[in-house]
This record gives C-alpha cells, structure tokens and sequence, in this order.
C-alpha cells in the first residue's frame, strides 16, 4: 500500500474537573494524572479524604475515550499509546496549558503534582518541557518516560521533594521492573527521591499519600 501519512492543526476542546474551591484557606494546590481507564470524575473520588477547606485539587481529563471490557457499557480514557507519542504529547502540553491559564492559579501555595500509572508518564513530561516548579512531584505507580533526562528537572527548586510509591504487589510492576524505574528515579532526581513501597496491587494508596503530603 503506497499510502503517505500527514499532519494537520485544527481546534480541539477538552473538559477538566476541579474539587473543592480556591480561597485564602487553601494551603495544597493539587495537579493530578488519573490512569488508564479513568474518567476525571471517578478519580477524584480518591481526594474526597483530604480536607476540603486546605486542598484544591484540579484533574484534566485523558483525551482518548474508549467502552471498557467485558461488557462495553463504562467508558475509560487513556493518555497516549506508542503511536505517535511525541504529537499525542504535545497536543496534551497545549491542553494542559489552557488549564494552567484558565485557572489563573495564585503564586502562594503548596502546589503537588501527582501521576497515577499511566498518568505519571504525562505529569512528566509535562513539568520537563515546560520547566513548570512545584513543592512535590508524586510518581505513584507508573513508568517513568524513557526520554526523559536529569538536565530536563535542573529547573527545580532545592526543597522540591519527589515521592516513588508503589504497592509491592502490582500486577504492571513486578519485580524487575520496579528496580528499573526505582534506578531511573534516582538518576533523574538523586538525594530529593523518597521511595515508599506498600503492602498493595495497583491501586491509589490515599492514606500513604495524604500522609506524605502532610495531611
């Protein structure tokens, strides 16, 4: 087949949801990734926990729908695939930078950037090329892009803290594989990197992370 393969810009839109309000009283400003599979609203169910007067919690919504198996009534998303994954990613930077306008989120702030599995790829590759700073970078039972280098998380502050969870029971992480991405985390952020396993599949440990937050 003699086909040829082209390119084209156009307009897209795309939903995000938001938890809780921003006022004088919140203290964490939360950026978080759902996994494959996920739609904004069921992942923020996981945050419900944290105190909602202090935490204000914005999730973007994966761009690629699709009916979840077995049955094909439930609809899920998913972030990227190996095809085309540098366009698919920047349409996602250009995505993530409309919300970042459009929230006009106030200087002050704890500000937390979390990815879960599959989101974890996104939220990094979104803090590298934009150079964004934050107080914590949660990776959260996830693969860390290939690509990515030390030279690409320079921009962070000192106090930046950087969190490895995983639970020790994950059925994408085995056992080699964590220790790849335990040693790619620590060729990336160094002395700031705390890794913390837990007794778990892969699942959403809030206690853990609300704990590590400072909650």
């Amino acid at each position: 087949m003699n086909s040829t393969q082209k390119e084209i810009s156009y307009q897209t839109s795309n939903t995000y949801e938001t938890l809780n309000s921003l006022t004088d009283k919140t203290k964490n400003i939360w950026f978080v990734c759902h996994g494959m599979g996920f739609l904004t609203r069921y992942f923020l169910r996981y945050f419900e926990s944290l105190n909602k007067e202090e935490n204000f919690i914005i999730a973007p919504q994966a761009p690629s729908k699709y009916y979840l198996p077995p049955k094909m009534r439930h609809v899920g998303a998913s972030w990227l695939t190996k095809e085309n994954t540098p366009l698919e990613m920047e349409n996602i930077i250009r995505y993530f930078d409309g919300l970042f306008k459009q929230e006009k989120l106030p200087p002050k702030g704890n500000f937390i950037v979390l990815g879960f599995s599959q989101g974890v790829s996104v939220a990094l590759r979104y803090l590298a090329k934009r150079g964004i700073s934050c107080d914590q970078i949660i990776i959260h039972s996830g693969k860390i892009p290939h690509e990515l280098k030390p030279l690409d998380f320079e921009h962070l502050q000192q106090s930046t803290k950087v969190l490895l969870i995983y639970g020790n029971q994950d059925e994408y992480l085995d056992t080699p594989q964590i220790e790849i991405e335990i040693n790619r985390a620590k060729s990336l952020f160094g002395d700031r990197l705390e890794i913390y396993p837990f007794e778990g599949g892969h699942e959403i440990n809030m206690n853990l992370v609300s704990e590590l937050a400072g909650e």
